[in-house]
């Protein structure tokens, strides 16, 4: 059965090699993703899933099952097919999106055999409010024994941990005036949002090493001339853990209200972007995927160790679900991801043999799962030990 599966993904390499070439020559930005939605779940009924869109109700989110009709656990792959303002898809999503049905239907090809159910689920907006995080909220991927994702890179990585992030936003409300004639009788909304930078400078000696808090000012003001009544930050606060970074987030939204009180400003905070979790990796269910990516050719001085940093949507599930997000080489000459460079490898045939080889030993871990109890019963028995130190 495993022959099974690496011989449908390379029969069906034509087809995939289509799809993953429409989405990333028609980026589409986060819940905007209609056209990679379309073709990813219409390929899938081609393949006999069933389809739900408009989970959690977001449009371009779905939820694909192959039912067995036996009992036997459930394999979630997550796709993702969101791009990048301006750059398109220079994260790989084109690529995730593709990978995950082909790794889903190539497994859903022996369930029959195996016995239990695969899911695909559309997980869209990952790069701002990620879709993964409202499912994992409200119980959508409970049901799951293991959630499987490849992301696309300048190498082969383990699975290893993400940053927990907040994006914050603070909004001062001054008073306009004329900045030479009266500026007394003015209240600058700007002053409070440098100050808001400065007092967050200042704070950066007292955070552990893994805190990363970086900012910009996307308003300021109009004219040099007007005192500004109206100015924002936005920051992206992280921290290796969800509880530390709870502590952090609330010492940066003292230095904004300490702001608004020296200005005189009224201040208002809000999350301006879904907020990530830290990814907790399965190390079980890690070291089977490492063990398929040698078994269809990878050697093993390739596969590097993991390593942190960046924010996922992903961490969210890993809360929730045994998970896995390794990373996969589509380039032979080092790439940077949300660079141009990056959209190019990731629509080069390169970068679409690198993806079939993550579609494959993807696949075969889910088999793996579905046919040795053993490794099931260790991933969960990790998952559970995880949960309880949470």
């Amino acid at each position: 059965m495993k022959n099974m599966i690496i011989e449908t993904i390379d029969q069906l390499k034509n087809d995939f090699y289509n799809v993953s070439q429409y989405i990333g020559q028609n980026p589409e930005l986060g819940n905007e993703e209609y056209k990679a939605c379309k073709i990813l779940t219409e390929t899938l009924e081609e393949h006999h899933f069933q389809v739900t869109t408009n989970v959690v109700n977001v449009p371009t989110a779905f939820e694909a099952v192959y039912d067995s009709g036996k009992p036997g656990p459930h394999i979630g792959f997550m796709a993702e097919y969101d791009a990048l303002p301006e750059i398109g898809h220079a994260c790989g999503h084109n690529l995730i999106g593709t990978m995950g049905i082909a790794a889903g239907i190539a497994l859903s090809k022996v369930v029959s055999e195996t016995g239990g159910k695969v899911f695909l689920y559309g997980t869209p907006a990952e790069e701002t409010r990620g879709a993964k995080v409202t499912m994992s909220e409200e119980g959508v991927l409970d049901h799951l024994d293991v959630a499987l994702m490849a992301h696309p890179s300048g190498g082969y990585r383990k699975s290893g941990s993400s940053l927990a992030m907040d994006a914050l936003q603070f909004a001062f409300y001054g008073k306009a005036a004329h900045a030479a004639a009266s500026p007394e009788d003015g209240i600058n909304a700007l002053d409070a949002v440098l100050q808001t930078f400065h007092s967050i400078n200042a704070l950066r000696q007292h955070v552990t090493s893994d805190v990363r808090i970086h900012g910009i000012i996307p308003e300021g003001g109009q004219a040099a001339n007007i005192v500004p009544d109206y100015a924002v930050a936005q920051f992206y606060v992280r921290a290796e853990k969800r509880s530390s970074l709870n502590d952090v987030v609330n010492k940066v939204k003292n230095c904004a209200e300490g702001a608004a009180l020296a200005t005189g400003a009224r201040l208002e905070i809000s999350n301006y972007e879904y907020s990530y979790d830290d990814m907790i990796t399965n190390e079980e269910l890690s070291d089977c995927f490492t063990e398929k990516l040698l078994e269809v050719g990878i050697p093993n001085e390739d596969v590097l160790e993991a390593r942190g940093g960046g924010s996922l949507d992903m961490g969210n599930v890993s809360q929730r679900v045994p998970s896995i997000h390794p990373y996969i080489q589509i380039s032979d000459q080092p790439i940077t991801a949300h660079t141009h460079e990056f959209r190019e490898a990731a629509l080069r045939q390169r970068g679409f043999e690198g993806m079939i080889v993550a579609a494959k030993a993807l696949a075969l871990t889910g088999y793996e799962i579905l046919t040795n109890d053993d490794v099931l019963a260790k991933i969960k028995k990790e998952f559970e030990a995880n949960q309880s130190l949470t």
